[in-house]
């Protein structure tokens, strides 16, 4: 039987905290056959679309978007958490639970008119996507689409996406 992308996620109950179920990314990475797997669906989900740039959101995001990049020719850039980028940079705040974060991207990282593919391991709530694509049109790119490994879809962050086109490859 062949394995798929989902086999290869563990599940750990109550963490980080009592009643939630962690789906768990680094099982997939940590096994070769199911981080090519991943790669290669990840891929197959974007082939023919036209992509300028990909972008990584921190930290997990870094995981997968260097190797889309490399394998495409395109550029990396990284989208870090507030203060970690030494050049000037454009922001966007987003919702938390409790409160709020910013992140970051290098303002000189989007020319007007890049076709840009946001990628980040998992898509939650969509608000740290949503202030991706923020940061991207400020700087006059476009959103070609967003690429995430795994989408909790009981969690409607594909619905704060809006009319953007969103890849996932596992859903949960």
């Amino acid at each position: 039987m062949k394995k798929t992308v989902e086999s290869y996620f563990k599940t750990i109950a109550d963490f980080p905290t009592e009643g939630i179920l962690f789906r768990d990314v680094t099982s997939v990475l940590g096994d070769a056959d199911g981080f090519k797997l991943a790669i290669d669906e990840m891929l197959g989900a974007i082939d023919g679309e036209a992509i300028d740039v990909i972008i990584g959101i921190e930290a997990r995001g870094f995981m997968f978007a260097p190797v889309l990049a490399y394998t495409l020719g395109k550029p990396f850039v990284p989208v870090r958490k507030a203060g970690k980028l030494p050049r000037e940079t454009v922001s966007a705040t987003y919702a938390l639970e409790y409160g709020e974060a910013s992140i970051e991207m290098h303002a000189d990282a989007i020319s007007p008119g890049d076709r840009v593919l946001i990628v980040d391991d998992l898509i939650a709530t969509g608000g740290t996507a949503k202030a991706a694509a923020n940061m991207v049109e400020e700087l006059g790119g476009k959103v070609a689409s967003f690429l995430f490994l795994a989408e909790l879809t009981y969690l409607d962050g594909r619905e704060v996406l809006g009319d953007y086109k969103v890849h996932s490859i596992v859903e949960f």
